[in-house]
Formats: structure tokens, sequence, C-alpha cells
């Protein structure tokens, strides 16, 4: 463990110690999030991720970047300087280490072990988000508006995202929905297209979802961890879940409907209970228009949609 001599926080990580000095020297701080920076050029990149700004176009398509660098590598895809590519996928890369990187995603290797609890994960970043989340108690990022806090800046900002803001984004472009996030639309994508990028190593099988390949590989082929309910002896393989599940039992309802007095355990469960207070139907089906509220009657009419077609 790594103590800063300012203020005695503990950090897992020499490297994430180095970026926290920053808060006490650092006269570049945000004023939507309170993270601070090296410089004011830095500064000016991250107040991007919150008003939305872009104001780097690509002149071959008119897809908009945040940053310079973003720009240039999308390029590539133009010029047709992407010789790394995704065999299982088809997907391109610009560089061979970004390559090896998502080969693992599909392969399921991984490659950076914990020191602490000996968990092992595909991805370095994976690596020191779990020494943040689960070996040490730094919070630095707090939240100006309810004063949650949290261990890393991408927490703070998707909690700023979902929780106090209207603001969606990213379009979906077979359907239209919204959301507020490129990870979420890239999971509500696969329902159109079917796509399953996840591939157990011991078999044939493919799934959509990662939680899915996990439980495929503790219930197939022994392979991962279970975590068990204390009230009813459940198992479960993500940890999150189990969390949220163990929620329902002790009845700790955290998310209030602004339009009646329902109380619901997830922000998901409150998203689904919401459509009850509208007339909205965001679920469209593109082989035969027909709408719905529901992605789950969603879901069951465009797998039999698809087989009529």
């Amino acid at each position: 463990m790594y103590t800063c001599t300012q203020c005695e926080k503990r950090f897992a990580d020499r490297s994430y110690l180095r970026k926290h000095m920053v808060i006490h020297s650092s006269k570049y701080k945000c004023a939507e999030c309170g993270k601070s920076f090296r410089g004011n050029k830095e500064l000016t990149i991250h107040g991007r991720s919150h008003s939305g700004e872009k104001p780097f176009e690509c002149s071959d398509c008119s897809k908009r970047f945040t940053t310079a660098s973003h720009l240039a590598k999308h390029s590539r895809i133009h010029t047709g300087v992407t010789p790394y590519k995704c065999d299982i996928c088809d997907k391109v890369f610009g560089r061979a280490e970004n390559l090896s990187r998502h080969i693992r995603t599909h392969t399921g290797e991984k490659l950076y072990k914990c020191e602490v609890c000996e968990k092992v994960f595909t991805q370095s970043g994976s690596l020191k988000s779990h020494m943040i989340r689960l070996h040490s108690e730094e919070r630095p990022y707090k939240c100006l508006l309810c004063n949650n806090s949290f261990r890393q800046s991408g927490d703070l900002q998707s909690h700023i995202r979902c929780m106090h803001s209207n603001r969606k984004l990213c379009h979906c472009s077979y359907c239209g929905k919204q959301f507020k996030s490129k990870f979420n639309l890239s999971n509500h994508v696969r329902i159109h297209t079917g796509a399953k990028p996840y591939s157990c190593t011991h078999c044939s099988d493919s799934f959509t979802r990662l939680y899915q390949l996990k439980t495929h590989l503790a219930n197939s082929h022994n392979e991962g961890t279970w975590y068990t309910c204390d009230f009813c002896e459940m198992k479960i393989v993500n940890k999150s879940q189990l969390k949220i599940h163990m929620n329902r039992h002790k009845g700790i309802k955290p998310y209030m409907c602004c339009d009646c007095p329902k109380r619901c355990c997830t922000a998901a469960d409150l998203r689904q209970h919401q459509l009850k207070h509208s007339d909205l139907k965001q679920f469209c089906c593109f082989l035969c228009d027909k709408t719905f509220k529901h992605q789950s009657s969603f879901v069951f009419h465009f797998k039999r949609c698809s087989i009529k077609q």
C-alpha cells in the first residue's frame, strides 16, 4: 500500500497515488465534478465529457470527436491504415497491442493477477480497477450534487450522467432509442444484430452478455467463483448482482419514483416502473414497425417476427 504524505490516504498502486497527489497541487479543477488536472489543456479536454462538445470533425463522414488524437485514429478507417483485424468479429485496430487486448475478450485469457486475492483479469486496467474497488478505502471523487463519493473518476461521471442528467448522447441506428453511454448503446444494439461477442474457451458456445459467459463457465466447466446469498443460499457469479439480490431480501429500495410513492431496489427497476406513467413506446420492430413499452416484449416479438420474414 502507498500512503499520501499530505492527507495519509492509502492506495493499492503507486500510479494512483501519483494521480491523487495532483489534487493537492493543481489549480486546474473541474467545476462539474471536482477532478483536478495537471494543466489547462487536460482540464479543457475533460470538460467536453460534461458539455458533450466535439470540435474535431472527420472530413470524410462528418463524425465528430472530443480530441484530435481520437479523430486521427478514426481517420484510419477511411485511409485504410487499419492493418490489425480481429478474425472473430472483424473489428479493426490501428495498433497491434490494441488488437491483442481485444482478442482476450473473446478467448477469456487472463494475464493479470491480483497479488492480494489472486483473482485474474484479461486487462491491466481491469486489475487496477479491481485493486481500487476492493483493496483500497480511498474514495477521492465526490459528487457535488448529492455528496456520494467514488473510487474512480469514471464511476463519478457515470453517476452524474445516470442520476443527475437527462442528456442522452448516443442513438441506436436501428430503432432510434437514446442512451446516456456508449456501453449501454452497444449492449442494446445486440438486440437488433444478434451479436454474441463473449465466447467460451472450452466449447463452441457464445453469449451476448459477459455475465452469461461467467455463469456458463461456472455451471458447465467449473471455472470461476460462486457467491452465495446468506438468506436463500442462491449462487451467483457476479458480486454486484449478489449485492442487488441481497438488497431485495433486506427490502433496501433507494430509488424512488417522482410520480408515485413506489420505491425500487435498482435504477433499472425504477426505469421499468416509470413506463407505467408514460405512453411512450420506445422499442420499435424495424421489420413490421410495431412498437412496445417493454424491452422483454419487444425481444419476444422480434424473435418471432424474424422467423416469419
